[in-house]
């Protein structure tokens, strides 16, 4: 969820900045931070009222304007005046500090997600996926991405042929599917930046081929309209651009198939389950991993 810029370990002034809101602002404020940090992580703040902490590591003045217009957007949209707070942090040794709090990671029973800092051997039992380590950081430990690969685990047995990452980020869905299905996965994402990132870690884990990487906007990609219907569709995204796309993708999904919703906390998830409901998909399974939820939708076949 949470990328890193390529250039983060030669980052010559570092500063992380925090700010504090309630579990259901979360998602937009994360994705406030995740237009200008290098790494974001979220802290629980305190359990009884549902606050969160949010953390972010950016170079000193770098996209400083386009992250306070994302601030503004997200304290618009929630009515939260929710303050920033900045601290300088100690460059020399930070990406060795963010290498140690990112061991290899197992999810699920098939998957393990590692850094590129590491150097002994990969599980031979597992699939093993590679990411730079602050990009991993971000994907492999965070809830949504999590859910996601152990739904991908539970119904890789129906084979899907057509399948698309919608929002790839750094491809780390789209990569699992491509290896643990051996079939080629559409991924697009609204940044550009993080397209030539998936591509990147597709050829990073010899998987290139298989992946293709378009940069684009949602459903209306021509690409995503040309190749559709799709048996499997991955949506990590936030719960109310969900909830908008939920007629485009059920349009999308072949009768039988699966989409894989998540971005989402525990709290939104019925109201993103009733949106698809209404355009007539079926809940199969609710993942959950921490605050994090993960539906599991089925488009039923035509009587």
């Amino acid at each position: 969820m949470a990328p890193s810029h390529i250039g983060s370990r030669h980052a010559r002034s570092l500063e992380t900045l925090t700010i504090i809101v309630e579990e259901a602002f979360v998602p937009l404020f994360e994705q406030a931070f995740m237009t200008a940090c290098e790494t974001v992580g979220m802290f629980e703040e305190d359990d009884e009222q549902k606050y969160w902490r949010l953390e972010g590591v950016k170079e000193c003045g770098r996209h400083d304007d386009v992250l306070e217009s994302a601030l503004t957007v997200a304290r618009a949209i929630t009515g939260v005046e929710a303050e920033l707070t900045r601290r300088k942090t100690e460059a020399e040794g930070w990406l060795a500090r963010t290498q140690e709090a990112f061991p290899p990671q197992n999810v699920g029973r098939r998957f393990c997600i590692r850094g590129t800092h590491l150097k002994e051997k990969p599980h031979s039992n597992r699939l093993n996926i590679t990411l730079d380590a602050g990009i991993a950081f971000g994907s492999g430990e965070h809830g949504s991405t999590r859910g996601c690969l152990r739904a991908l685990e539970l119904m890789a047995h129906r084979r899907p042929r057509r399948i698309l990452d919608m929002g790839c980020g750094s491809g780390i869905l789209a990569m699992a599917a491509a290896r643990l299905l051996h079939r080629p996965v559409l991924a697009v994402d609204i940044e550009p930046w993080s397209v030539r990132v998936a591509a990147s870690n597709a050829k990073l884990n010899k998987i290139g081929p298989l992946l293709d990487c378009r940069f684009g906007n949602g459903w209306h990609t021509e690409a995503v309209r040309r190749h559709a219907p799709y048996d499997l569709v991955f949506a990590n995204i936030l719960a109310r651009p969900l909830c908008r796309m939920a007629s485009s993708l059920a349009t999308a999904l072949a009768p039988g198939g699966t989409a894989i919703l998540a971005g989402l906390l525990n709290s939104q998830a019925r109201m993103v389950l009733v949106a698809h409901q209404r355009q007539g998909l079926v809940l199969e399974r609710q993942l959950k991993e921490g605050a994090w939820s993960t539906l599991v939708l089925r488009k039923p076949f035509s009587a």
